[in-house]
């Protein structure tokens, strides 16, 4: 969330004023305009005032003869498809104005991906025994892929679409993480931890979460990806799913001749067959409403939640994962993840 104050100015300012504030602005050049009772009135850029001087106001004037009266907001909807068209059209602040039309919160849609209306839990207890040593003494969430641990490059990712709360669900050697990211107050998000006293599964952790106000998205603490998740949410917001599952393709190749036959009678065959499957990556936005399923304190698997919805007649989604996508479960898969940094913008 961007902090505002220096985008602020009356309508009263001799626009001189306003010049210099725009260019005390490092990026997104825009004033948001407010009147006597802080209520947003306009917009102010560097092209406006010009367009105004052009048309005959003069630098004595206050800044609301310069102002653009429509302008993009958002109240307390958050409409996901609506900030992605407005990303297309390169607008780079979005305000965010309560009932009275004040401004309570402003994005800057410059840095970030999308605003998504969920909250985010990240199961990070595990003891990762396939990476012993390494994870004798260090939980494997914060292994560090490059500068950062694992865990950091996934809350990163997640604040960069617009998500403001996150519980991390930790176990093993909790204390490092907790001590490592705190309230998550340096990093301008919430983060709350969902402590384990024995481990619950991939899921059963979400049943220690109370009073959520919006839709969820659980993301394992051991992948290194640069997934869209924006993509996620929209195919889960359109095909009204319970679930929307990331997945990620796994090729089978073989190498013969394989016969379509009932009763050893062949009827064809498909001479060295290519078969694509879908494979789950580890990542879900599920309904708030499914976190009453799952029982209270209990060993309780993801897929478990999944078999529960099925045996309902109701919906579950996979969306396929378009980038790099790494499960850091062996040593092996580390060192991809190692090279990987290397080539984007975290590698220091």
């Amino acid at each position: 969330m961007e902090d505002f104050s220096k985008y602020l100015i009356h309508q009263n300012s001799p626009i001189k004023e306003a010049l210099i504030q725009i260019n005390n602005l490092k990026q997104s050049l825009t004033l948001f305009v407010i009147n006597d009772q802080s209520q947003l009135v306009g917009t102010l850029t560097d092209g406006d005032i010009r367009r105004g001087l052009i048309s005959g106001n003069n630098l004595d004037d206050t800044v609301g003869k310069f102002i653009t009266n429509k302008f993009y907001y958002l109240n307390n909807v958050i409409d996901v498809k609506k900030i992605h068209e407005l990303k297309t059209q390169e607008i780079g602040l979005l305000p965010v104005l309560n009932s009275k039309k004040e401004i309570i919160k402003v994005y800057n849609l410059e840095r970030l991906n999308s605003i998504l209306p969920v909250d985010a839990i990240i199961m990070a207890g595990g003891k990762g025994e396939r990476l012993r040593p390494l994870t004798d003494k260090v939980p494997k969430p914060m292994l560090k892929i490059g500068k950062k641990p694992i865990l950091e490059h996934t809350i990163d990712r997640l604040i960069s679409y617009g998500i403001e709360t996150i519980y991390i669900s930790v176990n093993y050697l909790k204390e490092q993480i907790i001590d490592y990211f705190g309230t998550g107050e340096t990093k301008g998000i919430k983060i709350k931890y969902l402590e384990e006293d024995k481990p619950l599964g991939t899921a059963g952790s979400l049943s220690l979460l109370s009073n959520l106000r919006q839709d969820v998205l659980v993301t394992n603490s051991d992948l290194f990806t640069n997934i869209d998740y924006e993509d996620l949410y929209l195919s889960f917001l359109s095909k009204k799913a319970e679930i929307a599952i990331a997945s990620v393709p796994y090729t089978v190749n073989i190498p013969y001749a394989i016969f379509e036959e009932n009763e050893n009678i062949v009827s064809s065959f498909k001479e060295k067959p290519i078969n694509t499957y879908y494979a789950n990556a580890g990542i879900y936005i599920l309904k708030k409403e499914l976190i009453n399923d799952i029982p209270k304190s209990s060993f309780f698997n993801m897929t478990d939640l999944m078999q529960s919805i099925l045996d309902n007649d109701k919906k579950i989604i996979h969306n396929p994962l378009v980038g790099y996508w790494i499960d850091i479960g062996k040593k092996e898969d580390l060192n991809k993840a190692l090279e990987i940094v290397k080539h984007t913008k975290y590698h220091e």
